[in-house]
């Protein structure tokens, strides 16, 4: 018989660099968590992604053990690293900070394919290309 599930936590959390530490202590303490052992297992499974902040969702059981899923980065995360820049743009609309190309796009894209909501390639590069144009990021080519 499958466990209960009795909450479900949504975080942000650094690529292999999980600690007791806000906001993965406090989130998990409050649901009777071993914080240390998620640390441990999600820093062994993020090994090599290093930098990158990874969305997980940690599903709690009802005997306080729990079970992760470790989502690709946030596209904006990976537009800045192929942009190689520190931050986003601060008006959009009217400033273009760096540029990317098309097949830089299309490399990120790919990556997030699972996570987005479509199946379509040609659909998931113009989710990306309008996440970096609303980042003032121009895509090339």
């Amino acid at each position: 018989m499958p466990k209960k599930i009795v909450a479900q936590i949504k975080l942000h959390v650094p690529g292999a660099q999980a600690n007791p530490a806000p906001p993965v202590g406090p989130a998990l303490g409050q649901h009777g968590v071993n914080i240390m052992l998620f640390c441990k297992q999600f820093n062994e499974q993020t090994k090599g992604r290093e930098g990158l902040i990874l969305p997980v969702v940690i599903s709690v059981h009802d005997d306080r053990s729990f079970s992760f899923i470790i989502k690709s980065p946030p596209s904006s995360v990976l537009i800045k690293r192929a942009a190689n820049l520190a931050k986003a743009s601060g008006t959009s609309g009217k400033e273009i900070i760096g540029k990317i190309t098309k097949k830089q796009v299309e490399e990120i894209a790919k990556l997030k394919a699972k996570d987005l909501n479509t199946t379509d390639m040609n659909q998931a590069i113009k989710i990306i290309e309008g996440t970096a144009r609303s980042m003032g990021i121009a895509v090339e080519g």
